[in-house]
């Protein structure tokens, strides 16, 4: 069966970056994901379209096709004092804040006594990627697979990894 709209993939992966650095790897588990869903980056579900299980391939997608390119207006000073006495802030430190909208995530770019440069960017946004891949499985999702990736349900992002989820919102449909 060949990968298209609605398939149910499973891959093997490892995300390097130019610099050769390994950022990812889909480990002793694949990573498994319904196409068309917005599950993941869309460069990558491009890339896996009409291909079939046992091949291999790399992709090297640009920031466009990943998590965008990097923006200068995604930076934003915040008054030190928003944020707890005493904590150590570092450069490239993450933070999650509450908001009334839900937790934000960010970056910390740089500090100084009276300010924190947060960077609400995509920690890879401007990144192109690089993805070592092995197809394991393309077949019909299931009823269960399909509920999640519905509103509401779970998308199975890995927000440890990325910092955030950019799947699901949409739904299946």
């Amino acid at each position: 069966m060949k990968i298209q709209d609605k398939s149910y993939v499973e891959i093997e992966y490892t995300l390097s970056l130019d610099s050769g650095e390994t950022i990812d790897q889909s480990g002793d588990t694949p990573f498994g994901f319904i196409c068309g869903t917005g599950q993941v980056i869309p460069g990558l579900e491009r890339g896996l379209m009409d291909r079939e299980a046992g091949e291999e391939l790399k992709l090297t997608i640009e920031p466009k096709e990943g998590y965008g390119e990097f923006r200068q207006d995604m930076l934003r000073d915040i008054p030190r004092n928003q944020f707890p006495q005493g904590m150590e802030l570092k450069k490239g430190m993450p933070f999650e804040a509450q908001s009334p909208q839900g937790p934000l995530r960010f970056t910390i770019k740089e500090v100084t006594e009276d300010n924190v440069v947060a960077d609400f960017n995509h920690p890879l946004a401007g990144k192109t990627l690089h993805f070592d891949i092995k197809i394991t499985d393309v077949r019909e999702p299931t009823a269960s697979e399909m509920m999640s990736c519905a509103p509401g349900g779970s998308c199975g992002c890995d927000t440890n990894t990325s910092g955030s989820c950019g799947g699901c919102a949409g739904g299946c449909g």
